[in-house]
């Protein structure tokens, strides 16, 4: 395939909806589709793609939702990062952690520890990237990164590359398309999602919840993107 994306990030929706259709506790459908974590970072380096970014928790899950699916988030989060730390696949193919995001000012310490523990071990590597969004709101970082350029720059002309420089995910390269997962009648953005990466990024929603969300319409979705030429608003 030519023109494939160098960043794809995605949105997986509908772990929730999945699991209540399964007649399954609401936060089970969150343990499902961690596992689809995996299968899709493999497909992706299969297919070419090199900076894969998913959005594992907003600030507001954090914050809004019932305790007891919260906690069970949390438990999923730290399991999850002690797990990568040693993953044999994740250093074999080099690939880099990025957790991006308030996590920091929310996560008990035990998960912090295992986040950084992640963050450390992957630190070297530069083949292949995986972000992870987490307490993640696109507003917030765009309101952190006025305040940091008002109180570093106060009398600098503020230039695209400025405002990049200071985000979040100044590491990262422009997201050429965004997948968002679970959404049949009501496609959409939230809170924001990496507004400034993602000026020129292409948009697929799929009706298909994320824990049924497999490689293989990942990669019917990559193929179609590939065939479609992107003028950049020229």
């Amino acid at each position: 395939m030519s023109n494939i994306p160098k960043h794809v990030a995605i949105i997986p929706d509908g772990n929730r909806r999945w699991a209540r259709k399964k007649g399954l506790s609401v936060w089970l459908g969150h343990e499902y589709g961690v596992k689809m974590f995996g299968d899709l970072l493999r497909k992706g380096k299969e297919l070419g793609i090199s900076c894969l970014t998913f959005w594992i928790g907003s600030w507001d899950n954090l914050i809004k939702r019932p305790k007891r699916e919260v906690d069970f988030l949390i438990k999923l989060y730290t399991e999850y990062f002690e797990k990568i730390a040693k993953d044999k696949e994740i250093h074999e193919n080099k690939v880099k952690i990025s957790v991006i995001g308030r996590w920091k000012e929310i996560l008990p310490e035990k998960t912090k520890t295992a986040i950084e523990k992640a963050l450390s071990a992957t630190k070297n590597y530069n083949d292949y990237f995986l972000n992870l969004l987490l307490a993640y709101d696109g507003t917030d970082e765009m309101q952190d990164c006025v305040e940091k350029i008002a109180g570093l720059y106060p009398k600098k002309k503020i230039s695209k590359q400025l405002i990049k420089e200071n985000l979040w995910t100044k590491d990262l390269p422009p997201v050429d398309i965004i997948i968002r997962t679970g959404c049949q009648d009501d496609p959409h953005a939230s809170a924001g999602f990496m507004m400034w990466d993602t000026a020129y990024s292409q948009f697929h929603f799929t009706k298909t919840f994320f824990p049924d969300f497999g490689s293989q319409e990942f990669e019917k979705i990559i193929k179609d993107y590939s065939k479609k030429e992107r003028r950049m608003g020229a």
